[in-house]
């Protein structure tokens, strides 16, 4: 108890959004239960218009959870539809009170160490978001975005923000500071549609953040048809990746050249602001058939005359390059990892990464 009776603040808030999520909420909230964490803890819980059982079980599980000594909060609203994932995550935060914040998705559970071993980690890197590994249900779902997620090195998890994966550490394994967050924040609540959790991970790089795992399964992720991740269209998501690579990486480069001739680098090509697309001198590729066109040209383009690209055979190219390849197949890139030996690709200050994923969605 603080001074005058009141009760202490949590040390960390669990935030959970909820929307229709009854089949997998016990296994959830069990999972908060049974947490080994030895300081204080609340539940913050949002419900965005369910129309299942998911309240019923919130209700039930809350008994069970104050018995232990962890605090529930619930919050909500019975409107005819949800307000989204960013609205739902703000409005749980607002009500809870920890200084630290544990992000959880409704249809996931945590492994009993998970707030131990990342509230650790957040005192220690109090700017930072802390992720970990995850162990994918179904487990052949997703399998080399998974690999993805849990073997990035330290300092690729910087390096690789470009990627169509997203942040380089999911939002189910989110923990921070509630000062860092407030700082960064809030979620974009703009609704279905918006990857809210893209965003606040550019604003949170923005402003110096940085990105920590923790090298430990430490949550059951879940995949499914039913995920809100699924709501984002590709081209959305495109979209806000190419201007945050005009942001971040394009300024410093006087001119570059896009590695892939073919759709993709075309489509990065287009995608491009003006003044970005007059840095690119040239695409490159392995292909004999694209290289022996000799250049692109763009056709759309609104300047007179149309700008013409050449396209050059790998060995012929100079860096800074924006490698611009789908993960499947991997021919590609193959060639880049095998042939660009003479630096290191994923932490050169002459590569960017933009590689996409026709097999994923959000």
């Amino acid at each position: 108890m603080e001074a005058g009776g009141q009760p202490a603040a949590p040390h960390v808030s669990v935030i959970l959004p909820v929307h229709n999520a009854e089949a997998w909420l016990d296994e959830c909230l069990r999972s908060v239960l049974q947490q080994d964490f030895e300081g204080s803890m609340e539940l913050s819980v949002f419900n965005d218009a369910s129309k299942d059982k998911s309240m019923t079980i919130i209700e039930k599980w809350k008994v069970k959870l104050e018995d232990s000594g962890i605090l529930v909060v619930i919050g909500g609203h019975d409107s005819p539809s949800p307000r989204g994932v960013g609205y739902s995550k703000n409005q749980a935060i607002a009500q809870s009170s920890g200084s630290y914040l544990c992000f959880l998705d409704s249809d996931d559970a945590m492994m009993p160490q998970r707030v131990r071993l990342q509230h650790e980690a957040a005192v220690r890197h109090p700017t930072s978001i802390i992720g970990c590994q995850v162990r994918r249900e179904p487990p052949n779902s997703t399998e080399r975005y998974t690999r993805w997620i849990n073997q990035l090195a330290s300092d690729q998890l910087l390096t690789q923000v470009f990627t169509s994966h997203g942040p380089t550490v999911v939002m189910p394994t989110w923990f921070c500071s509630r000062e860092w967050f407030s700082h960064v924040g809030p979620f974009d609540e703009g609704g279905q549609g918006v990857p809210e959790d893209l965003l606040f991970f550019y604003s949170h790089l923005r402003k110096g953040g940085g990105v920590v795992r923790v090298d430990q399964s430490l949550l059951i992720y879940r995949y499914h048809p039913k995920a809100a991740t699924h709501s984002v269209l590709e081209t959305t998501i495109w979209t806000h990746r190419v201007r945050f690579l005009e942001e971040r990486a394009l300024p410093h480069w006087a001119a570059f050249t896009i590695w892939n001739a073919g759709r993709q680098g075309r489509r990065l090509y287009r995608s491009l602001m003006a003044e970005s697309r007059r840095k690119v001198v040239a695409f490159c590729d392995v292909d004999e058939n694209k290289i022996k066109k000799g250049f692109y040209s763009y056709e759309d383009s609104e300047e007179r005359p149309k700008p013409r690209v050449p396209i050059l055979h790998f060995r012929a190219a100079r860096p800074p390059f924006v490698i611009c390849v789908k993960l499947a197949p991997l021919s590609q890139l193959d060639a880049v990892m095998n042939t660009c030996s003479s630096f290191p690709l994923d932490t050169c200050p002459h590569v960017s990464w933009l590689c996409t994923c026709p097999w994923k969605r959000w």
